[in-house]
């Protein structure tokens, strides 16, 4: 076995610190299935703050726009104006947006 695969795969953590809030990107761990990464999550990630969730997932399911195709994939956004949140009224009532 290599001194790469050694540790286990990448996984990457998110935590959530209340219901209905978005996950935030924690950081990276090694492990070598998915029960491992969620106990070495928690005791990494959760140390301080008790989160509400907690997600790990493999590094290598996460799918990226190359920074050389990102001009020519986010390009055609910029025409569509709809997308923009100025045209949108948002009720005082909402939290967390």
């Amino acid at each position: 076995m290599s001194d790469k695969n050694s540790q286990g795969p990448v996984w990457e953590v998110f935590t959530q610190k209340k219901s209905g809030q978005a996950f935030q990107h924690a950081g990276s761990l090694h492990a070598f299935d998915r029960e491992m990464a969620l106990e070495n999550a928690r005791d990494l990630y959760t140390r301080r703050d008790k989160p509400f969730g907690l997600w790990v997932v493999p590094a290598s399911a996460i799918v990226a726009v190359s920074s050389e195709d990102s001009e020519a994939f986010f390009d055609p956004s910029d025409d569509k104006t709809y997308r923009h949140p100025t045209f949108y009224d948002i009720p005082e009532e909402v939290k967390n947006l």
